[in-house]
């Protein structure tokens, strides 16, 4: 039985399909969301931002907010409460290495912007490859 599941989240559309995915499959289970801020870009645009901020942790925090308010949104919308958490750093690695502590994870296919997807790689394919505990990827 999956008692713990793990869904990264960005602002995307297929995160939030993931989102309610692992909802309706796991509605008994404690749904964890995690968003990663400060990724590396093309132009290191994202990182540098947080890496000039004097609070790191709160400037991570701040730029998450929107996302983990939708996601909280989302969970209500089915009458679950969902964790959140706030990473920063490279999304794929952050991912893998969090799950170690779930039973699976639910993620989206892809997200962010075309360019992301090309200079940064496909951060669910490698979560897919790479994850200790299986990985459901929606689509």
């Amino acid at each position: 039985m999956v008692e713990r599941v793990l869904v990264p989240m960005d602002d995307s559309d297929l995160a939030e399909q993931a989102l309610r995915y692992a909802l309706e499959t796991h509605p008994d289970a404690e749904i964890v969301v995690l968003h990663i801020v400060g990724e590396p870009s093309p132009m290191m645009g994202g990182a540098v931002g947080l890496a000039l901020e004097g609070d790191i942790e709160t400037a991570a925090k701040e730029h998450a907010s929107e996302v983990l308010d939708r996601a909280r949104e989302i969970g209500d919308s089915y009458g679950i409460d969902v964790e959140t958490e706030v990473a920063w750093g490279s999304p794929a690695k952050l991912i893998v290495k969090r799950a170690a502590d779930f039973d699976t994870v639910v993620i989206g296919s892809h997200g962010g912007s075309i360019a992301e997807r090309i200079f940064v790689g496909n951060v669910a394919r490698t979560v897919f490859r790479r994850s200790p505990v299986p990985v459901t990827v929606v689509r």
